[in-house]
């Protein structure tokens, strides 16, 4: 019997945030959007962050549009998820974090029909650990280091640091950073498109010195002609990031040589179904992933973990986002964060919903 998609509840679920600064600008609150589709006997949940300077998308389009898909998918099957999505495609192009949003909801609807948590749904049979990383924000290099400092004394043991700016600087900042923190923590750099190509070899070959695991996004995504050339310059590995949002873009990169690893995030590949395929993709290829995110809430952390642990080719976890300033956590279940373990929660699903008090303070509109 088909789960029959009787309405959908959209929520503008903003987080207040400590300002969290990027190559490409800084964001002081949390643009996220809350679904839950409903179903005869289910209802399942999804949730999305607009991070506009990655993937053009702000809390407003993403409430606008997912209007527009729950008038289009009421009534349907909530079960034929490759239909639902072409739906979506077809009605319109990109937007890619909302319609996040709503695949997420109906994997947790097929999970929870199946009885099993989402990571068995999507074929694993066991838990396994995940370690995230925990990042650093742009800074001085002394407010830098200090911050890292504190990392360390808190116990993460993989340290990511957002870079972009001038060359120069951000080798400073590596260099006080790990100056700071000694040798035996991992270090990891995301200059979120922020190089030009000779800043990129500059920086690249000037901060091997300090033991960088891989660079994530050295330049701009319309430089990814020039990545075959960076990457045989540089010593240290490039993870495509803003370069990769579906398995097209997968296949581009890996073909033409650009990258070592690749990062997948739900905002950017439009959900599950379409990052299982980048997924599959960087497998067969021989290029391992990273788990990513932009600034979801535990809602979708849990979905991420989920993906993360299903998918073997998943060995990076960048999974820090409800550590980065959150200042309030209105999830009930969920992920908890065990130190810098990711823990999963038992049950069917997904596993999270948002506390309903604070839903009904919140802009909503139902479907």
């Amino acid at each position: 019997m088909s789960m029959k998609i009787t309405g959908t509840e959209i929520y503008k679920l903003s987080i207040p945030m400590h300002p969290f600064t990027i190559a490409t600008g800084t964001m002081n609150f949390a643009q996220n959007i809350f679904i839950r589709i409903n179903t005869e006997k289910f209802t399942g949940v999804g949730e999305c962050s607009a991070f506009p300077m990655i993937v053009g998308e702000t809390q407003s389009t993403c409430f606008e549009m997912a209007k527009d898909f729950a008038r289009i998918w009421k009534g349907q099957d909530a079960e034929d998820i490759e239909g639902r999505m072409k739906q979506l495609h077809d009605f319109t192009a990109y937007n890619s974090t909302i319609k996040s949003a709503f695949d997420m909801a109906l994997y947790d609807l097929a999970a929870k029909k199946a009885n099993v948590p989402l990571y068995q749904y999507l074929g694993a049979s066991q838990k396994k650990p995940l370690e995230t990383d925990i990042t650093v924000g742009i800074d001085s290099p002394d407010a830098m280091a200090a911050k890292a400092m504190e990392f360390k004394s808190q116990g993460f043991r993989i340290i990511k640091v957002k870079l972009g700016k001038e060359a120069h600087e951000d080798i400073e900042r590596i260099k006080k950073i790990r100056e700071a923190i000694g040798d035996k923590l991992s270090l990891r750099i995301d200059a979120n498109q922020g190089w030009d190509f000779d800043s990129a070899v500059h920086a690249l070959r000037n901060l091997a010195q300090y033991h960088i695991q891989f660079c994530e996004q050295p330049m701009r995504r319309w430089n990814d002609p020039l990545l075959p050339e960076l990457k045989k310059l540089s010593p240290i590995p490039i993870m495509a990031d803003e370069s990769v949002f579906d398995h097209h873009d997968a296949k581009r990169m890996i073909d033409s040589n650009s990258c070592s690893f690749i990062n997948i995030k739900f905002a950017k590949s439009g959900g599950i179904l379409e990052a299982l395929k980048i997924h599959d993709v960087s497998k067969d290829a021989g290029i391992p992933c990273m788990m990513g995110g932009m600034l979801e809430s535990r809602v979708a952390l849990t979905a991420f973990a989920h993906f993360a642990t299903a998918c073997s080719d998943i060995v990076f976890y960048d999974m820090d986002t409800c550590m980065l300033g959150h200042k309030l956590d209105p999830v009930t279940g969920g992920v908890k964060y065990n130190g810098f373990h990711v823990e999963l929660p038992d049950g069917a699903g997904i596993g999270a919903d948002v506390d309903e008090n604070y839903l009904s303070t919140l802009e909503k509109a139902l479907i």
